[in-house]
């Protein structure tokens, strides 16, 4: 349409200032200058520096003048068509954020619009610390709780809290005699493990933590205040410090001490009810951990009666054991075994011998070993029959007041015609492995469900047959899942135990035994494990003479 006489049609560019000006959020119209050539009245307010004329960088902080230099320099850049909205940029203005969105008008000019977003950053922000916290506290808690070590507990909290809470935290635990166990770590350190004799008083809140009250506000605390034994060597000036309790089921696991270096921000309230929450699960996992070392004890003084027997040739068979349980010191954990010769002592008579691994440990796993062997004891009569006897003894467990497993590996042997005759019945036990006389490693394909677990049970029995100079070996897994190496935390595996095993052709059952210790004792050195036991059946290279009906040490002859 045609414009009224002695009028000009608007441009684009008089439609674009119209726009802008009356726009409700601040605009700023660039040349190809850096001058303002545009400034409508929020944008006045925002900026009083901004004027028609103006230098860009003379009227706004620098990150717009960046983010404005960024679109209209630069080699290769591609000029952008009119209307075409570019990419944003954000930042301050004052105590508020801002994003500035950027237009290319028709002149070449730029037009830069600013939204107020603070409270979409603000809660951006705090939506992300939620998270952020979160999944600390999750991946926290997994730390905690992957071990029931005291130390390892204690260590573990103070290397979470000086790398997620403050600069430097101190884990004190409840007294033993007149001092406490503390371990402190500077954030980006290795925990350090002590133990002090000091009065708790002289650290304000520190006596009133360790007993399970409220924290102190960190704000109430003066951080001159602190002991010299609170502050390592090393730390430098301590400018904030707060104390949590350690709260534990009934008793407290202890006090948690933050430290936060001189020229940093004091703790604020939303952080100190963070370290309560981490607090409380660290204590929960420090309290289970005092808890299981003192079953541990208890069970040791239960089990003394317990010790695994010692083995011997039966019937022309050699037998050989081994039990290495999993604390320094125990003689008696949660696997056992046991062999028990042939009533008959006709020929052909088979001896029944019995291997297997308690779920757990303490007080039940002890009382439950006990009771396994005694039942299997009772049960000898019907032993030759491995699913009656595996069918009787899951009744007798699911009948008692005990909610724990085992898993059991039975093996009938008799000698015949100079060979040992095998009946292999694992349990949801590790299968047994027999090393021929070349080296070979087979691994019986025997598999059933756990004991005491499921209302029925169901196992596989294999036959097998040992020629001399032949050994069956069972196990338990602690062997495989011994943990050492060059390293410390790679465990042992079975392809490591069948090659220690290939190794050992042609030996008697107690150097089988021996060389299977040697070589776990070696890959684990001086780490932890879990209990491990190993029973070696040989059948013997030579002929076997008796001492007393079969049963006694007796001689070989070549």
């Amino acid at each position: 349409m045609a414009s009224p006489p002695g009028r000009s049609a608007p441009t684009s560019r008089t439609v674009t200032g119209l726009a802008c000006a009356v726009a409700p959020c601040p605009v700023l119209v660039v040349d190809a200058y850096g001058a303002l050539s545009l400034v409508n009245r929020a944008a006045t307010l925002l900026f009083p520096a901004a004027h028609i004329g103006a230098e860009l960088s003379d009227a706004v902080p620098r990150w717009v003048t960046t983010a404005h230099r960024r679109l209209t320099t630069g080699a290769g850049r591609r000029t952008p068509a009119f209307g075409q909205a570019l990419a944003p940029a954000d930042g301050p203005v004052g105590d508020r954020s801002f994003a500035a969105h950027p237009t290319c008008l028709d002149d070449g000019d730029v037009a830069w619009w600013f939204v107020d977003d603070t409270e979409r950053r603000t809660a951006a922000d705090a939506l992300a610390l939620e998270r952020h916290r979160t999944e600390f506290l999750g991946r926290a808690s997994n730390a905690l709780l992957s071990s029931l070590n005291v130390d390892r507990c204690m260590a573990v909290t103070a290397q979470l809290a000086a790398e997620h809470l403050a600069d430097g935290a101190l884990v004190i635990g409840p007294p033993s005699g007149r001092t406490h166990p503390v371990v402190f770590c500077a954030r980006g350190g290795e925990p350090e493990a002590t133990r002090l004799d000091f009065d708790a008083s002289l650290l304000p809140g520190l006596a009133e933590a360790l007993q399970g009250f409220p924290p102190e506000p960190s704000r109430w605390v003066d951080p001159a205040a602190a002991p010299p034994w609170a502050v390592p060597d090393g730390f430098g000036s301590v400018g904030s410090l707060a104390v949590t309790p350690l709260p534990g089921p009934g008793l407290p696991a202890g006090a948690l001490v933050l430290l936060r270096h001189g020229e940093k921000a004091a703790f604020d309230e939303n952080e100190e009810v963070f370290a309560r929450l981490f607090a409380a699960r660290a204590g929960a996992a420090m309290s289970a951990a005092r808890l299981y070392a003192e079953q541990t004890s208890i069970t040791e003084t239960l089990m003394r009666d317990l010790l695994p027997p010692v083995l011997r040739q039966i019937d022309g068979i050699e037998f050989a054991g081994g039990y290495r349980p999993s604390g320094e010191g125990d003689r008696i954990g949660g696997d056992f075994y046991d062999v028990h010769p042939c009533p008959d002592e006709t020929d052909g008579g088979e001896s029944f011998v019995v291997l297997g691994d308690v779920c757990g440990k303490g007080l039940d796993a002890a009382v439950l070993t006990g009771k396994i062997r005694n039942t299997l004891q009772a049960l000898l009569p019907m032993a030759p029959d491995h699913q009656r006897t595996l069918r009787l003894l899951n009744g007798a467990l699911l009948n008692s007041h005990h909610a724990r497993f085992a898993t059991l590996v039975l093996a009938s042997a008799a000698r015949h015609d100079g060979k040992v005759r095998l009946r292999l019945t694992s349990a949801g036990h590790p299968r047994p492995l027999i090393v021929r006389v070349d080296g070979r490693v087979d691994e019986v394909q025997t598999r059933g469900t756990l004991v005491g677990a499921l209302p029925e049970i169901q196992a596989v029995t294999v036959g097998a047959e040992l020629a001399a100079g032949e050994t069956c070996v069972l196990f338990t897994d602690g062997f495989t899942e011994a943990k050492g190496g060059p390293l410390g935390g790679e465990m042992f595996g079975e392809a490591r135990l069948k090659q220690a095993l290939a190794a050992c052709a042609g030996m008697a059952a107690e150097a089988v035994v021996e060389r299977l210790q040697m070589h776990a004792a070696q890959w684990i050195g001086g780490g932890r494990h879990d209990d491990m036991a190993v029973v070696a059946i040989t059948a013997p290279r030579t002929n076997h003479l008796s001492a007393v009906g079969g049963h006694g040490p007796g001689r070989y002859t070549a």
